[in-house]
């Protein structure tokens, strides 16, 4: 009878190797595939619910602080919108919840998914905490930031420190924020925890604050955007659908290029 030898355990599943292209760039796997699913479930529903929130809105467009609303002195008023930025199209309060509440609850189901799986397979620490030496570094990073010129070699594989904390104060705060107060201002919510409306200082003051997160996502989104198409609009769309991104060349960047102006001869001058 022989002993038995019991197998090695198998190694862990290394990531895709990259794969070299033409003029020294290089394709990097970037996206798996359920990050790739959550983000553009996310953009759908996002956008549902900017837009029937919009309409939510412009049923009563003025906001306070505390518990009741009257139409003196509103904390902010807002102006008559386009039909086209409303969902559905025209004001329709009842239709309008409908669509938000419907359209919340996978934004919800779709980020919680998105975080256990983070967890499990230490993506979002891996790609969104930031290190010490990332911290260090903020400078050199919001100077990156304030003159628009971003590296896209090397240094692109890998979420800046102004990413990585934009990101998780969005995970973390912003949209946390927006659950809570939209939370709180459910009545069948409140039937059950109402204490949460307490927390808040009132329905007009979760009102209000709802409307603040959603203001800062709105911001996030075109500020992400505008990165998105400054940085190369077709590698980032390409690495969201295919999950492969394209390093550039050592020393490349995208963003204005600064030169010195060649010396003028001397006796050019006037």
């Amino acid at each position: 009878m022989t002993d038995f030898i019991p197998e090695p355990p198998a190694a862990p599943r290394a990531r895709r190797a990259d794969r070299p292209r033409p003029g020294g760039r290089v394709d990097t796997w970037r996206h798996p595939a359920w990050v790739r699913l959550a983000h553009w479930l996310n953009v759908v529903a996002v956008v549902v619910l900017i837009m029937s929130g919009l309409n939510i809105l412009l049923a009563h467009p003025h906001l306070y602080w505390g518990i009741r609303s009257t139409f003196a002195e509103p904390w902010l008023s807002i102006p008559p919108l386009p039909n086209w930025l409303l969902i559905p199209q025209g004001r329709n309060l009842a239709e309008a919840r409908n669509y938000h509440f419907l359209f919340a609850w996978i934004f919800v189901l779709n980020g919680l998914a998105y975080l256990v799986l983070g967890l499990i397979t230490r993506r979002l620490g891996r790609r969104l905490w930031p290190t010490g030496a990332d911290l260090k570094g903020i400078g050199a990073s919001l100077v990156e930031h304030a003159r628009f010129h971003f590296p896209t070699d090397d240094h692109a594989r890998a979420y800046n420190v102004i990413q990585k904390l934009t990101y998780l104060a969005m995970i973390l705060i912003v949209l946390p924020l927006m659950l809570v107060t939209g939370l709180s201002m459910s009545p069948g919510f409140n039937a059950v925890g109402g204490v949460l409306l307490e927390i808040m200082g009132g329905r007009q003051s979760a009102r209000t604050l709802h409307f603040i997160a959603a203001g800062l996502v709105v911001g996030f989104i075109v500020i992400h955007v505008g990165l998105v198409i400054w940085t190369g609009l077709f590698n980032n769309m390409r690495s969201m659908i295919t999950g492969w991104f394209v390093i550039g060349p050592p020393g490349s960047s995208a963003g204005p290029k600064f030169r010195r102006r060649p010396p003028t001869d001397p006796g050019d001058a006037p």
